[in-house]
């Protein structure tokens, strides 16, 4: 089956965990998936579709330059939504 993801989403995804277990934020769903929109609308799309696409997009999402812009679209998100979650 051919799908079609976002890799980005799951950098924010794993980033957004650990960033938040670190803080005394809210930890629940909400507020999870508000943290994670804030930080990919910060950040490029890295469409894949194929398994090979997905290891390109790992390996260009691990560039020191990607990895800085996603910790700081994450931590930036975390503070907005600890300022005034939604929930």
């Amino acid at each position: 089956m051919v799908m079609m993801k976002n890799h980005m989403e799951i950098v924010v995804e794993q980033l957004a965990d650990k960033y938040m277990a670190e803080t005394d934020m809210c930890r629940c769903e909400r507020c999870k998936f508000d943290v994670m929109a804030l930080a990919l609308n910060r950040l490029p799309a890295a469409y894949v579709v194929t398994e090979r696409g997905e290891l390109f997009a790992s390996i260009d999402a691990s560039y020191l330059q990607n990895q800085v812009d996603a910790d700081v679209a994450v931590l930036a998100a975390i503070a907005i939504v600890k300022e005034k979650p939604r929930h």
